[in-house]
């Protein structure tokens, strides 16, 4: 069974048009500031599809485009303005940014409670104390969507994470221990990969790697979330995940497709802390 990340992002739209308009009835427009340096066209693709999804539930945008060049202290006056607007409620900030910043210094700039990604320190710090501060990374939040949408119980079951990255293996970890999975995290130094991937109820992979983890790894029965986009080796045209999902499919329960999957999920992720940030902010 393929678990479609569309069908999850069209659900969690239809709730958003709901709490857009009970926001609006406040007097409140939520409203999300997207902060990018230079022209990169994955940088101006991506700020297309989320200026898409906010405006398909009513969120607005607000664009502060800086070009490439641009000084450390230009960037961060702009992440002061956007943090002090009180009609921006979540800040988009496209990393990576330009070689010359200093990209710790942008995020610290950055409050924690209009990170909408889940890139500060705080942010993370909120992850690993579950205390509710912050947002978590989007896409590692839609490891989460998915597998709630499709009833996939994680407590109790053992979950394997293929990737221990700061964007998504780890703190896509925590999150599944907060869900009461017991967690293993493996990477490129584990020894014996598919006996440990063969043993998990749930694997989420997050590798980088185009279709690096086949058939060898998996058993029936399992849930399957591939969170890698890559583009397809060989000159192929198209994208790919980590897993060769046309010889695992067969063999799961279910697995997330690439593209249509987590990465579907993750743009819906973005506006619903966007709306989450814009109701805390009217309380």
């Amino acid at each position: 069974m393929l678990l479609s990340g569309k069908d999850v992002a069209a659900a969690m739209q239809e709730q958003m048009k709901k709490d857009v308009e009970a926001l609006k009835s406040k007097g409140i427009k939520p409203a999300l500031g997207i902060i990018r340096m230079g022209e990169k066209p994955s940088d101006i693709s991506y700020e297309k599809g989320a200026t898409k999804n906010c405006e398909a539930v009513g969120v607005e945008v607000k664009n502060y485009i800086l070009p490439e060049g641009a000084s450390q202290a230009e960037l961060l006056n702009v992440i002061k303005s956007a943090n002090e607007d009180k009609n921006v409620h979540g800040i988009l900030l496209f990393r990576p940014l330009p070689s010359h910043i200093n990209d710790n210094e942008a995020r610290a700039a950055l409050l924690p409670a209009k990170d909408m990604d889940g890139i500060t320190d705080g942010s993370m710090a909120g992850i690993y104390s579950d205390s509710g501060a912050g947002y978590p990374p989007c896409t590692a939040e839609s490891v989460i969507k998915i597998l709630d949408y499709y009833k996939v119980d994680v407590a109790g079951k053992d979950v394997v994470v293929l990737g221990r990255s700061t964007v998504i293996g780890k703190p896509v970890s925590m999150l599944l221990l907060k869900k009461n999975g017991t967690v293993t995290i493996c990477h490129s130094k584990t020894k014996d990969l598919p006996k440990k991937v063969q043993a998990a109820d749930i694997v989420v992979v997050a590798m980088g790697r185009a279709w690096s983890v086949g058939k060898e790894c998996f058993k029936a029965g399992q849930y399957v979330i591939d969170v890698g986009v890559n583009a397809k080796p060989n000159g192929e045209k198209g994208t790919c995940g980590d897993v060769k999902t046309e010889e695992v499919e067969p063999i799961v329960a279910g697995i997330s497709p690439v593209p249509g999957g987590v990465g579907s999920v993750t743009s819906a992720n973005l506006v619903s802390h966007v709306i989450a940030a814009a109701q805390a902010a009217g309380k």
